[in-house]
């Protein structure tokens, strides 16, 4: 039955997801996204009073009323897209992938019906030491500070097959000695702090790390937590995050390329 088994997968056709396909797609996040057209003042209040995480807010400034998502925050739950009458939908691209924590934040113009469109900072200057050095190569290691092993299942999804990460040069390594980049998933629980920042000493310089899901950027559900510092910028400075909960293989990539290249997401 093995042998089977194994004939059958070998005479199958291969399948690689496409480069195309992998940047910046969203499908499968849940992460919301909002149509400005059809955005009025009583769907924004209806959809921050359904928000459960506060990742929606009205913020009123000088006679004018935008709404704001921060995606650091959002859990996907979906509770926006019901209220929100068709002004809300799941996401089918979502660029704000290793970028800055004030990038995750997106804001619109309620009265104007637009998004307010912000800059992003300029490539940072370990990533810009790290790209000279190691070219088209990458080493990450992975950091567990208090995930619920949704994070770490989409991550270990990079490496199969299908999304075959390897491709672009990008490695996991088991000893931060070896690291390029950290990936760090979860609130950061204060049994976990003290081996995050050893961790973080370990990587030689220059370094970069990303916060991966919503416990690692803003800590999630579990931020107020007795046991949890916060998000893992609590602990160690942080170059790049990457939004869901947990984020989709292609957003994972998506992060981990722009962390190193901003504004070209090809390698």
């Amino acid at each position: 039955m093995i042998g089977d088994a194994v004939e059958r997968s070998l005479r199958s056709p291969q399948v690689l997801i496409s480069v195309d396909e992998l940047f910046s797609n969203a499908a499968g996040s849940r992460m919301p996204d909002v149509r400005p057209d059809l955005l009025t003042d009583e769907v924004a209040r209806r959809v921050v009073a359904a928000c459960p995480t506060s990742a929606l807010k009205i913020d009123e400034d000088a006679g004018r009323t935008h709404l704001i998502l921060n995606y650091g925050e959002c859990t996907g739950c979906g509770r926006c897209i019901a209220a929100g009458g068709g002004t809300f939908r799941y996401a089918e691209k979502v660029t704000r992938c290793g970028v800055s924590k004030q990038a995750l934040i997106r804001s619109w113009d309620i009265q104007g019906r637009a998004e307010v469109v912000q800059d992003e900072p300029a490539l940072s200057q370990a990533a810009e030491q790290i790209r000279a050095l190691v070219g088209r190569a990458l080493n990450i290691r992975q950091v567990d500070a208090g995930s619920c092993n949704g994070c770490e299942a989409e991550i270990v999804a990079l490496t199969n097959p299908y999304y075959d990460l390897e491709r672009f040069g990008i490695h996991f390594v088991a000893s931060p000695k070896h690291a390029d980049m950290l990936l760090v998933t979860g609130p950061v629980t204060r049994n976990m702090a003290a081996a995050l920042k050893n961790a973080y000493d370990a990587v030689p310089s220059p370094k970069l790390v990303v916060a991966v899901g919503a416990c690692g950027c803003s800590g999630g559900i579990f931020g107020r937590s007795h046991a949890v510092v916060g998000p893992v910028d609590a602990v160690i400075p942080v170059d790049g995050y990457i939004p869901g909960c947990p984020p989709t293989p292609r957003m994972l990539l998506t992060g981990i390329v722009q962390v190193l290249r901003p504004f070209s997401l090809r390698w």
